[in-house]
């Protein structure tokens, strides 16, 4: 195998545009990728997408092909002097060979205002072309100025069909992959592999390289499931508990049990569980789905809630995690009413419309003899000695108001 001492995700990093493997929107005929090739015009971009969906791969091809000058920093371990540095090698190229600089920055969503701010101008001023590659979605990560002078460019996880076009050829190719090793792949170790990666490239190339030299130790020629089975062990899931990811499966979380589907329910549950998402944040999220999506309709269900929040602090992980199951599981197949939280909202726009309004003088409380003297409590009924009083509770401007409705009952008619 040649050059056995490079991994194999990176032996078969694309060298032209021919050999990219999806994100055919970008890189196809009329892809914005394939025109700015094609025109030797580089653009600056946010290439937004998942780890191993091609875009430090697409970065390296752009500087190839258009031929300018490239430099690279990740926002993990540069700052704004490493930039400044930058910054004067491209003022100086441009003045000799007259091309901008291309300035690949990897995870760009982790430099903060003041850095984006610092590389702005420059990208105004065609100093350098500014090539941004993040897993967040660049709306919330990137200054809107930036953004603004950016095309945004979205990847998407690479398909199945992607995926096994790229194990057939690493298994066929003798020089940047593994076909000196003579090696096929099942069937099921094929589906599995491609499951497992998630739509990343990077991921599935790891594992098939130890799952191929597994196999070629053990004197086989096919690469089984179970094989791929040992060479995952220990693998995390992708999941970044500050960005999209996060908002996106406590979503789908929340959406399944609103919708009442208890399968669902516990697969998003499980998924955040198994990606180490905080306990406590999923507890407080079913304690206010209690209130708002259950509410009137099964009162016992803010009351499991809470008993599962504390209930999970006195027992901890990993048995805990059963006391969450289940108090999901309930919110899922308890009925639905979210009257309360239509009422909230109405009467916080009634409040916003109308002001401060004054609390009528006979439900104010007299504590002084001074205040019962300016009116305080005058004309309160008591509405135990007097229940079917006819007495106003709401401000004479708000007089016929209706904030909340119940389920099951047709607003009441006020005169």
């Amino acid at each position: 195998m040649a050059e056995e001492h490079i991994p194999l995700a990176h032996r078969m990093r694309p060298k032209t545009l021919a050999e990219v493997l999806g994100q055919e929107h970008i890189t196809g005929p009329r892809g914005f990728i394939s025109t700015v090739l094609r025109l030797k015009r580089p653009r600056s971009m946010i290439l937004w997408g998942p780890p191993g969906s091609g875009k430090t791969t697409l970065a390296e091809l752009i500087q190839k092909e258009t031929e300018c000058p490239y430099e690279a920093l990740s926002a993990v371990s540069s700052g704004v002097k490493d930039l400044r540095n930058v910054i004067e090698t491209a003022k100086r190229k441009l003045k000799e060979i007259g091309k901008p600089t291309i300035l690949f920055i990897d995870e760009i969503h982790r430099f903060n205002k003041a850095q984006q701010d610092a590389f702005l101008p420059y990208v105004e001023k065609g100093i350098i072309v500014l090539l941004g590659a993040t897993t967040q979605n660049p709306s919330f990560e990137i200054i809107p100025p930036l953004l603004s002078r950016c095309r945004v460019l979205k990847l998407e996880p690479l398909s199945k069909e992607v995926l096994e076009k790229l194990i057939s050829i690493a298994l066929k190719d003798p020089h940047k992959g593994l076909g000196d090793l003579g090696l096929s792949i099942t069937r099921g170790a094929m589906d599995l592999l491609t499951s497992i990666s998630n739509g990343d490239a990077r991921v599935l190339l790891n594992i098939l390289e130890i799952a191929a030299l597994t196999t070629k130790e053990r004197k086989k020629d096919e690469i089984d499931e179970e094989i791929i089975h040992e060479s995952t062990q220990g693998m995390a899931l992708y999941y970044d508990k500050q960005g999209e990811e996060h908002y996106n499966l406590i979503s789908a979380f929340i959406k399944s049990m609103r919708g009442g589907d208890p399968q669902a329910t516990l697969y998003w549950l499980y998924r955040m569980l198994q990606a180490g998402e905080d306990r406590r944040f999923i507890l407080r999220r079913i304690i206010r789905f209690a209130a708002e999506d259950i509410g009137l309709s099964d009162p016992m269900a803010l009351v499991v809630a809470q008993a599962a929040f504390h209930g999970f602090d006195v027992v901890g992980s990993p048995e805990g995690e059963l006391i969450i199951a289940e108090a999901a599981l309930y919110m899922a197949q308890a009925p639905k009413d979210n009257t309360i939280y239509t009422a909230e909202k109405r009467v916080l726009q009634k409040i916003q419309e109308t002001g401060s309004i004054a609390v009528p003088l006979h439900l104010r409380n007299p504590v002084t003899g001074l205040m019962k003297g300016f009116g305080y409590g005058k004309g309160y009924i008591y509405p135990h000695d007097e229940p079917n009083s006819s007495q106003e509770y709401l401000p004479p401007q708000l007089k016929n108001s209706i904030f909340y409705i119940p389920k099951s009952k047709k607003p009441p008619e006020r005169d």
